[in-house]
Parts: C-alpha cells; structure tokens; sequence
C-alpha cells in the first residue's frame, strides 16, 4: 500500500511517519520545571519582602535583585511549557538549567544549609538525567544522527 496507508503489524499499525508522544520521562522533566518555578515564585515572595523590609544593602539591590528573581520564575515557566508542547529548542536550555543547580546545591549544603541545598543538588541532577535521557530527545523528535 501506498500513499501512508496503515499495513499491519506484530504490535498494532504502523504508519509511514514517525509520531512523537509524550514520554515518562519528558513528563516528569516538564513536572520537576514546574516545581523549581513555582519554588524560584517563593524566593520571588521572600526578596521582595526583604526589599521592602529594608534589609537590602541599597536601591538598586532592592530593585534588581527581585527583578532578576522574577526573570528566573520566567524562563523556568516558560521552558517547562515549552517542552510541554514538544518545542525541541527547549530541551537545551532546560539542561544548562538543570545543570546549574549541581554547583548551587553543593554550595548551599556546604555553606550551612544543608538539607535545602541537598535538595536543589538532587533536583538538579534528577532533572538533568531525565533531559538528556534517550527516550525524552525521541519525544521530542530530535535525532541525533540527522543532517539537519
């Protein structure tokens, strides 16, 4: 048959294109995207109330650094929704992001915080294990052997 009719096979049909569905594991990524930002959203709460506590060493620290928080809780959001609706350009980003918690977290554990920065240092490495798995860059179509 021709023309992508379905022929059939051992498991079911199968057609002439490749399908791309949601694997476990770009799920789970998309889900751990969405804690951190709605976590990075309390940080967000709590330097503002600092700023406005008057805690802050001066203005431009009580205006840039909530700023610069908020952007955070934006690119985290709007990466987990990316890769929630399959965009590949997502997946690398997502990775560095990932990736930057590891140094974060070791930090935080050793400078006196330690079950908090445990925490980020195993969302970090969970997070960037469930990105860069095969089953999540087949989801998203993305093949490592194309000319593209």
């Amino acid at each position: 048959m021709t023309g992508g009719a379905r022929e059939p096979a051992t498991l079911g049909f199968v057609t002439d294109t490749p399908t791309r569905t949601n694997a476990p594991t770009l799920s789970w990524a998309v889900r751990l995207l969405s804690l951190e930002a709605v976590a990075l959203g309390g940080l967000v709460v709590f330097v503002i109330w600092k700023a406005i506590d008057g805690s802050a060493a001066s203005t431009k620290t009580r205006i840039g650094i909530p700023i610069a928080v908020v952007l955070c809780v934006v690119i985290v959001a709007g990466l987990a929704r990316a890769l929630s609706h399959l965009k590949p350009w997502a997946r690398g980003p997502a990775i560095v992001i990932e990736m930057l918690l590891i140094p974060i977290g070791y930090y935080m554990a050793t400078g006196g915080l330690g079950y908090i920065g445990i925490l980020v240092l195993m969302a970090g490495l969970f997070g960037a294990g469930l990105l860069l798995a095969p089953s999540t860059r087949t989801a998203l179509g993305i093949d490592r052997y194309s000319d593209r």
